[in-house]
């Protein structure tokens, strides 16, 4: 009897956003694909892949330590995302000055030569016959919800973020093999697309809107003409960071038509017009006051998540008062904020007059608490209602009880608020279904089921 030989094992740790997650996906798909085995443990591993992000001073503590732990479980580690880009203040990698043991340190969208520093560490010939992986690739998501990357970089400037430095200026994937990419998906069982990017409304600015080619049509590389296209899909597609840009009116229109889900995710960061000059932000806070309520004249029940930084280098007291005014004027429904925190290599960080630590976590805790009375405002308009939800996972309550979670169209995956659901013999996790919803609190609804619309 010939035994056959164990395939090479490959450990993988994928930290940071959306975006970085796909990445880990691309490795992790084409891992797979040439017939490496992904272990789920540090001890059954033959290499680490540590995909890494380097964005904020927790996210850099996060990823070294992740690195550290790495080693000591396995001793044999490849680095790649965004901390593998960065420098220390003598202008080393800063990955190799602090662990200087990692066989291979790589920057962020790194597939190829992620696959070089794997093959040259662990070597494994390629089996078509046996490397089969789905057309639409390995997913560290639930199969019923996928996130979709259209493009890389970012030609913003923004005064605190070093981004573009580390994943260099806007580039636009083609529309065609985006297309390609979501059509897979959804015959893979995918219910939910989750459009991402470092800015979803510049996509096809870099290619000035080339034509390209979807199932033999023509069709242009820009944000309508792409969301058009993926509405047409039949499953839910929620946009991510949408800079309010004119032709964001436009996909409003696709919303109000029932195309894509009513959710903008637009990271507005401030509201005051010179602490947004300060940050090299490219709108202003009265400007998005009249998005926002043409935006709601157009879909009533828009969903618009943002983020905001407070404590800003520079910020007043009076600014930040403002920042709050704002808050209360556009009622906004989603809203995550950080107290600002330098970050290596940010233009940010030469500014004068830096805001005390102490009055950066105090403004935040105010402003978060001032959001969360508006979001237990505008959550309570959908309470007797009924809705439409896609089921997560089945849960025990605390009670002890099973249940379920489930999103509503006004919750992505992770970062937003879910609907509690009290067990139903025809709700099934993955698929979608209509609900009465019988309360809210802040942040969550709670409700039973109406129909299964499996």
């Amino acid at each position: 009897m010939v035994r056959k030989k164990r395939a090479p094992r490959v450990g993988f740790v994928s930290l940071g956003c959306p975006k970085a997650l796909v990445d880990s996906e691309r490795i992790v798909t084409q891992l797979r694909a040439e017939g490496y085995d992904i272990a789920p443990e540090y001890p059954g591993a033959d290499l680490v892949v540590v995909n890494t992000c380097g964005f904020i001073d927790e996210a850099v503590e996060e990823s070294l330590d992740a690195i550290g732990e790495a080693l000591a479980e396995n001793g044999k580690v490849i680095v790649t995302g965004c901390l593998g880009a960065r420098s220390n203040r003598e202008g080393e990698n800063l990955v190799r000055s602090m662990h200087p043991k990692v066989l291979a340190v790589t920057g962020p969208h790194a597939l190829d030569e992620v696959m070089g520093h794997v093959h040259r560490h662990l070597p494994r010939p390629h089996d078509p016959y046996v490397d089969l992986v789905p057309a639409a690739g390995l997913k560290l998501t639930p199969r019923h919800y996928a996130y979709l990357k259209i493009s890389e970089g970012c030609n913003h400037r923004c005064a605190f973020c070093i981004i573009p430095s580390m994943r260099g200026d806007l580039v636009s994937r083609p529309i065609g093999e985006v297309l390609r990419e979501a059509q897979a998906l959804v015959r893979d069982g995918v219910r939910e697309l989750l459009v991402i990017s470092q800015d979803t409304s510049a996509y096809g600015v870099d290619v000035r809107s080339r034509t390209g080619f979807v199932d033999g049509r023509p069709v242009r590389t820009r944000m309508t003409d792409l969301v058009r296209e993926l509405a047409a899909l039949g499953v839910w597609v929620r946009l991510h960071y949408v800079y309010p840009y004119p032709h964001v009116d436009e996909v409003v229109e696709l919303m109000a038509q029932g195309g894509v889900l009513p959710y903008l995710d637009v990271p507005f960061q401030h509201s005051h017009p010179r602490i947004l000059k300060l940050m090299k932000r490219p709108a202003s806070g009265e400007r998005n006051i009249e998005r926002i309520g043409a935006w709601r004249a157009l879909v009533p029940d828009i969903t618009i998540r943002s983020t905001f930084i407070v404590g800003f280098p520079g910020e007043t007291e009076a600014e930040f008062e403002h920042l709050l005014a704002f808050l209360g004027e556009a009622r906004l429904d989603r809203v995550g904020c950080f107290a600002y925190s330098p970050v290596e290599g940010a233009a940010a960080n030469a500014l004068p007059d830096p805001v005390p630590a102490a009055v950066r976590e105090e403004r935040r805790a105010r402003f978060m608490q001032v959001q969360e009375e508006i979001s237990a405002q505008r959550l309570q308009r959908f309470v007797g209602r009924e809705i439409e939800v896609l089921v997560d996972a089945q849960v025990r309550n605390a009670d002890g009880r099973e249940g379920f979670l489930a999103r509503s169209a006004a919750d992505a995956p992770e970062i937003d608020g879910v609907v509690l659901l009290e067990p139903h013999p025809t709700l099934r996790v993955g698929e979608f279904a209509r609900v009465r919803v019988t309360n809210a609190d802040a942040h969550d609804l709670s409700g039973v089921c109406v129909a299964s619309l499996q």
